[in-house]
């Protein structure tokens, strides 16, 4: 082979990358069934949540230029299959000319003007010995199927971006709830403080603490106020909306339910990762762009044929007699190229060593995604199953104090302060419940939201 190709050698060349054997880096032994299903966010059962990723998935301009991205890899994949497949094309032309005297065309034509005529059917298929085109098709088929996975992998993590925004807005309108209740009883404890002054049973000292928080919460008010509206444009802005799209909407978190996840990475992994799939894919396509690269250093053959007529004038142009057939082989080898295809060679090689490195990257990030959502999500049920106990505990000092109040043994103020406290477990509660609907859609997102290859992959071929 080295032989065929001539003075131009690709000797010396090759990728110094070292692709990550995906399959010794998950937990084998760990089962790992149907989840995520495709369609998760259905799992939650909210129909408002589903409408507005259904929204997203249609309008959303990055995920149409996603599919405008996949769309033109595809039609680049059908111009390079083309190569495989015979050339015809058919040309006519018709020039009027006054042929020198002293040239190369004898009398009675010498000196005088005549139309040359020419109607020529050609054809040529360059024979593909050597694979060189197969291997661009190849290569440009895996720019296919990585783009398909990418498309997918957008619309997962559009998907998964309507979904946290919206139980984000949910967590903001709830802590603006319980602001907007602890503002009027900051301003209840006021009002009675100001009373028990006037009686004088409290100090000044006493009615300015009460009075200090009231701005203090309304301030915290405005600034959930802004955070609120930011997120509906957010969330509208994600399902290619106006801004004030989302001003109507108000959304409460969801239940909390336990999670059928496994407690380390799962050995199956990398089919559900869309992105995963795609450096996979993109590998490939570099792999079998090196070896069309490679392919240009050995003989180009190319068979030709052509038929048609040619004539002076147009009174014989279509006879018989002015046919003019032919058919032929040409070979042409790289001998001197000052260093062109080396370098072409070098361009494949880093184009692959790109692709890898690019591959154990995203292999790595999804498994530290992964680990991180399960360690966060396993965290955050320690804590809020401490919260709950600890909301428990605020909820019957509340019951306690009103039930003493209402039978004339303690006062009002003593159930305001113990109300303070309760107040602030349950927006603890929320922010802990708002985490955990995050991390449990950010850990579908991990797990590639349920994105299933329909291709075979690079990695099962081998």
């Amino acid at each position: 082979m080295l032989l065929l190709a001539g003075c131009a050698s690709y000797s010396g060349i090759f990728p110094a990358a070292l692709r990550f054997n995906e399959r010794t880096l998950a937990d084998k032994s760990v089962p790992y069934a149907n989840w995520p299903s495709e369609n998760w966010w259905q799992e939650l059962q909210d129909p408002v949540l589903t409408k507005l990723i259904e929204q997203a998935l249609a309008d959303n301009p990055g995920l149409q230029a996603a599919a405008a991205r996949l769309r033109r890899a595809t039609a680049i994949a059908g111009e390079t299959e083309s190569a495989l497949a015979p050339q015809i094309e058919a040309s006519l032309s018709s020039t009027r000319e006054r042929f020198s005297e002293r040239g190369l065309i004898p009398p009675p034509y010498a000196g005088t003007t005549h139309n040359i005529n020419d109607l020529q059917l050609a054809g040529q298929w360059e024979l593909d010995f050597f694979g060189k085109n197969r291997e661009a098709l190849r290569s440009a088929l895996g720019e296919v199927r990585a783009s398909e996975a990418e498309q997918q992998a957008a619309r997962q993590l559009l998907a998964t971006n309507v979904a946290r925004s919206y139980y984000n807005l949910a967590r903001l309108l709830a802590q603006h709830e319980l602001a907007e209740t602890r503002q009027r009883q900051r301003l209840d404890l006021a009002g009675l403080v100001e009373r028990r002054v006037k009686a004088g049973i409290d100090t000044r000292v006493e009615l300015e603490a009460a009075q200090g928080v009231i701005p203090e919460n309304a301030r915290d008010i405005a600034a959930l106020d802004e955070q609120v509206a930011l997120a509906r444009h957010a969330l509208a802005a994600l399902i290619g909306k106006t801004p004030e799209a989302a001003d109507d909407l108000a959304p409460k978190l969801p239940a909390i339910a336990p999670l059928a996840v496994p407690k380390t990475l799962p050995a199956d992994l990398l089919g559900h990762r869309a992105d995963i799939v795609a450096s996979r894919w993109r590998v490939e396509a570099a792999g079998h762009g090196m070896a069309s690269t490679k392919a240009m250093f050995y003989p180009n053959i190319n068979l030709r044929a052509f038929t048609g007529f040619s004539a002076i004038g147009f009174d014989q142009w279509l006879d018989s007699g002015s046919r003019q057939p032919g058919i032929g082989l040409a070979i042409s080898l790289p001998i001197f190229d000052a260093g062109r295809l080396r370098n072409l060679y070098r361009i494949s090689a880093a184009n692959v060593d790109a692709a890898v490195a690019g591959y154990n990257g995203t292999l790595l990030e999804a498994l530290r995604d992964v680990a991180d959502q399960l360690s966060i999500l396993h965290s955050l049920d320690i804590q809020m199953e401490r919260q709950q106990a600890t909301l428990a505990s605020a909820e019957r000092s509340y019951g306690l104090a009103l039930q003493r109040y209402q039978a004339d043994i303690s006062d009002r103020l003593t159930v305001l302060n113990v109300e303070t406290g309760l107040i602030a477990q349950r927006r603890a509660a929320v922010d802990l419940q708002g985490r955990w609907i995050d991390s449990r859609i950010r850990l579908i997102n991990a797990l590639g939201g349920g994105f299933a290859e329909t291709a075979p992959s690079p990695a099962d071929k081998n």
